[in-house]
């Protein structure tokens, strides 16, 4: 296993906000501009699944807040994250918190600041990690 230069807990977090800002919103709102709710619908969902799978696999590991952070997904076997991954980390990684009734996500979040690999639930599960490392493709 080979994690080099992790990326910690306010980073991801932040990364993430901005994925809600940049991303999230837009999407929330032509959702509702499609069904006419502002309430969760088969749109938002959709999309906001389809970004977490393909936008990952797609681009060396980054999301767009993950880009403007300067860091991304990558798999500790140094191969290429692709949708197979990202639906271990997304979804059943997001299956997981929700059983747990969201007791899984705090475990996952003080994995990350506290663990020298920083790995989360989600990403044991996916065998992933965030690095600060740039792609070497």
């Amino acid at each position: 296993m080979t994690v080099t230069n992790p990326a910690g807990f306010w980073k991801r977090l932040l990364a993430n906000l901005l994925d809600a800002i940049v991303v999230g919103i837009p999407i929330s709102v032509i959702g509702y501009l499609i069904t006419g709710s502002m309430e969760t619908n088969w749109f938002t969902t959709l999309a906001n699944l389809l970004y977490a799978l393909i936008v990952p696999a797609v681009w060396y590991g980054y999301t767009v807040g993950k880009r403007m952070i300067g860091i991304r997904i990558a798999k500790v076997n140094g191969g290429k994250v692709g949708i197979g991954t990202m639906f271990l980390r997304s979804f059943v990684g997001g299956i997981v918190y929700f059983i747990t009734f969201g007791i899984g996500l705090i475990i996952s979040a003080i994995m990350v600041a506290a663990r020298e690999d920083k790995r989360s639930i989600h990403d044991f599960i996916a065998g992933t990690y965030v690095t600060t490392e740039k792609p070497t493709a």
